[in-house]
């Protein structure tokens, strides 16, 4: 069993409580509208899938709902770190 660390609540929890939400730190376009399709098409479906160190959004679903981040090693599928949303990058 893997266990995730809430920034939040401030306690290790079982990944069942947990739900992944994709990348983090996905910048949003300064002015819509002068996307076009194919810029829009890259910002919402479009996303790194590294092989390795990775920053993602996760949420404790069964816990205080709140999204934060976390830097993952996507080959070992273990967390290095967790951090409110909202703070830079680690």
């Amino acid at each position: 069993m893997i266990l995730i660390h809430c920034p939040y609540c401030d306690e290790k929890r079982p990944e069942i409580e947990f739900a992944n939400a994709g990348q983090a730190h996905v910048v949003r376009p300064v002015d819509p509208s002068t996307y076009d399709d194919a810029q829009w098409e890259a910002f919402l479906f479009i996303r790194a899938n590294p092989r390795g160190r990775h920053h993602e959004r996760w949420r404790h679903i069964h816990g205080c709902g709140r999204f934060f981040n976390a830097v993952r090693d996507t080959v070992t599928d273990k967390f290095e770190a967790t951090y409110k949303a909202g703070k830079p990058r680690r």
